[in-house]
């Protein structure tokens, strides 16, 4: 797995459960899912997102790098 598809994954996975979380338990945790989506979008732009920081330091590999 590459550091772009385990960011994808992990986002992904995220969101579903805030999504889940705000239908069922509390409305505020809608405001998490916010935050991953706006985390994304400044990383389409500035290249940088702490969740990619922590992958390559687990090992995980850039696409182009493999």
């Amino acid at each position: 797995m590459t550091v772009n598809e385990a960011l994808r994954a992990m986002a992904g996975i995220v969101i579903l459960i805030t999504l889940a979380l705000g239908h069922w338990v509390n409305e505020n945790w809608y405001l998490f899912t916010a935050f991953v989506g706006l985390n994304l979008l400044q990383s389409a732009f500035t290249k940088w997102c702490p969740a990619m920081a922590i992958f390559r330091k687990m090992g995980l590999k850039d696409a182009d790098r493999c």
